[in-house]
């Protein structure tokens, strides 16, 4: 073997060494609206829960938009450099949100306030560290978060006043950590995929709040606490697959691919592990162990690894310029998705909700990959120039 084959077998085992651990690190993402729902359960009351479950999922859909706006919108600028930074004004309103939690006395209307902030620096931060391939950094911010909502999990199930404390200080620390300068500066967004890729994630990003404001309206509190926890358990999933998006955004990689899928085999037997041991129950209390989970849950994982049959096609499509095309087959099959979902909570059954995300996410893969194909049919046929694709 020649030293540069082995100097290349070396390179592509950090990368891949690297790329697995900051896929880890995505855990600590996770795990924030999982501990911040746990807290909860210990701190507040059931209707106060049920409005934090809620805001959990609005949280979730405003780090979607800011995602959108600071770092997807970048990588779907196919005729810039692509590049992208943390913006101070998100740290410093993210880090301002989580010190006002830490002094005030715990309150579910400001926790419900500072949860967007909180979520959206988190989502951009992470954006921006694996795109960039700013693995060091999001390392140390990883295990700021996860030690955070570590300790305030044990606080709280000793009914400590102070349990959410741990885990804004961590949010504002790992914040810090991705603050840091980069050498570079952020391309500004092509205004025409800026447009597009806002629209793309408010229209798709709406209906999962929306879906459990109703759950609580119709269910009741314990229901959507429980739909917010099977949610961000299942979420777990979406970590390498979010991972692999941004990487596939920025360039194809079958190592990525193959790095991802396996993380989403081994989390789901993971999560399947850690609920017949009685671990969710124990960590959500009440609304977990008062129903029947392991069937939604089931099917929610399901619903969430089959997210990697529509990652390809999708980061495909947006790679070659294609958001217009994007956000008119995602808002389609947005529409399904809440359709097939409300027609489960029409029978007044979770597992049938999750059932309906699962089949809307199978017919959109179907969807994505035969528009990629008929992308990739045209531009054989009839090469196009990347400002006029769409």
């Amino acid at each position: 073997m020649s030293a540069g084959t082995e100097a290349s077998g070396r390179s592509r085992a950090r990368r891949a060494t690297m790329s697995l651990i900051t896929l880890a690190g995505g855990v600590s993402l996770a795990v924030v609206p999982a501990a911040t729902v746990s807290i909860s359960a210990r701190l507040f009351t059931g209707p106060e829960q049920g409005a934090i479950a809620v805001a959990v999922m609005v949280a979730t859909f405003a780090g979607q938009l800011a995602f959108s706006y600071v770092v997807e919108s970048r990588l779907a600028s196919i005729g810039t450099e692509r590049r992208v930074v943390f913006p101070r004004w998100l740290g410093a309103l993210a880090i301002l949100a989580g010190l006002v939690v830490a002094v005030v006395p715990p309150n579910a209307v400001l926790l419900c306030v500072a949860l967007p902030l909180l979520v959206a620096g988190l989502e951009v931060g992470r954006g921006v560290s694996v795109a960039e391939r700013l693995d060091r950094r999001e390392l140390v911010a990883s295990v700021a978060v996860g030690a955070g909502a570590l300790v305030g999990v044990l606080a709280g199930f000793f009914e400590q006043q102070w349990a959410l404390i741990p885990i804004v200080l961590g949010i504002a620390a790992a914040t810090l950590a991705r603050l840091l300068p980069v050498p570079h500066r952020a391309s500004r967004p092509e205004g025409r995929a800026l447009g597009w890729v806002m629209a793309d994630t408010a229209i798709t990003g709406a209906v999962y709040p929306l879906l459990n404001a109703m759950i609580l309206a119709w269910l009741g509190p314990a229901e959507a606490v429980l739909f917010t926890s099977i949610a961000t358990v299942s979420g777990l999933l979406a970590i390498p697959l979010n991972f692999l998006r941004l990487r596939l955004l920025k360039a194809p990689s079958t190592l990525d691919v193959v790095v991802s899928a396996t993380a989403v085999v081994g989390a789901v037997v993971v999560l399947l592990i850690l609920d017949v041991l009685g671990v969710f129950g124990f960590v959500f209390g009440e609304a977990w162990t008062s129903s029947d989970s392991l069937l939604p849950l089931l099917l929610a994982c399901a619903w969430r690894a089959a997210s990697l049959l529509t990652t390809l096609p999708f980061a495909a499509l947006r790679r070659s310029g294609r958001v217009a095309l994007v956000t008119v087959l995602r808002a389609a099959v947005s529409v399904l998705t809440f359709l097939l979902a409300a027609a489960g909570l029409a029978t007044q059954s979770l597992a049938a909700v999750f059932a309906g995300l699962l089949v809307a996410e199978l017919v959109s893969a179907v969807v994505y990959e035969a528009a990629r194909r008929r992308s990739v049919h045209d531009l054989a046929v009839r090469p196009e120039r990347p400002e006029a694709r769409g």
